[in-house]
């Protein structure tokens, strides 16, 4: 446990409800995805380089620029570059599919990320490595575990059952739905018990750098998304929400300081906060189209 965290959570329990809740989400997502949707994907080579592009590139470059514009703390700036290079979380989807995100775009947007992470982040690290002057490291294997596990797997067995039992899929997504919000909801309110020091221990400037790479990655997702609102709603979510688990596994395996640990936290929480007014927006977009 790193230093600043409180202590008033048991390891074991939020690593418990961490894992039911990203199960729960990805595998009632799965239900409402039928293999057919992914030609959509085949269809759109040049709009799927340009996402993962966004999420992938983009967004890091932005992290790098807004800390040396900002001229964060060494330790800060690693912990918000780190983030920066950690793409897809994975509650994004779900977000991005309430928010209007493309149906047929957003799951093979989110899977391509997943895969893709296993071979860019020991490269990210690699290159951060070399250019902070350190020894960092990453080893493929634990990512690709971790990426398998907690995404893939669940997401692939929904996928299943809506392919084989229609149905009970459906049944089950509307059963699992609503599991998964509470489950969420529990996380949060756990993670803030737990962390909620270490947040306070990254500072203002950090806040105000992790807005600013939230606005940026938002921004190019608008920009580079494609003409369709649903596909540009999925880029600029998946691109917006990096992922915390990848990020702290890349710190404790490399025996990172506390600072990197509070940055890592403080943009789980700052940057869900931040995305809020561009979800509503883009929910109150696609009810006027509905009712148009």
């Amino acid at each position: 446990m790193p230093a600043g965290m409180t202590g008033l959570v048991p390891d074991w329990l939020l690593s418990v409800v961490a894992m039911a809740t990203v199960f729960t989400v990805m595998f009632s997502i799965g239900l409402g995805v039928a293999f057919g949707e992914f030609r959509f994907l085949w269809r759109r080579p040049g709009l799927m380089l340009k996402a993962l592009f966004c999420v992938l590139v983009a967004v890091p470059a932005i992290a790098l620029a807004v800390a040396q514009a900002l001229g964060l703390p060494r330790l800060a700036e690693v912990g918000l570059v780190l983030m920066a290079v950690s793409p897809g979380a994975p509650v994004s989807l779900r977000k991005s599919l309430r928010s209007g995100g493309h149906k047929a775009f957003a799951p093979g947007l989110q899977i391509s990320v997943a895969i893709l992470a296993v071979a860019s982040m020991p490269l990210s690290v690699a290159f951060l490595a070399q250019y902070y002057g350190n020894s960092a490291a990453i080893d493929p294997w634990p990512l690709a575990k971790q990426v398998c596990v907690a995404q893939l797997v669940p997401l692939g067995l929904g996928m299943l059952v809506r392919h084989f039992a229609a149905s009970a899929a459906a049944w089950l997504e509307a059963k699992l739905s609503p599991v998964g919000t509470v489950l969420l909801l529990l996380l949060a309110i756990l993670a803030v018990v737990e962390m909620f020091p270490l947040v306070l221990l990254a500072g203002t400037k950090v806040g105000i750098a992790i807005v600013l790479v939230t606005l940026g990655a938002i921004a190019v997702g608008q920009l580079l998304g494609g003409p369709e609102p649903g596909t540009r709603t999925a880029v600029a979510i998946t691109a917006a929400a990096r992922n915390p688990g990848l990020a702290l596994l890349v710190a404790s395996l490399n025996n990172a300081p506390s600072p990197i640990y509070a940055v890592i936290v403080a943009y789980l929480v700052v940057s869900a906060i931040t995305v809020i007014p561009y979800v509503m927006w883009r929910r109150r977009s696609g009810a006027d189209l509905q009712r148009d």
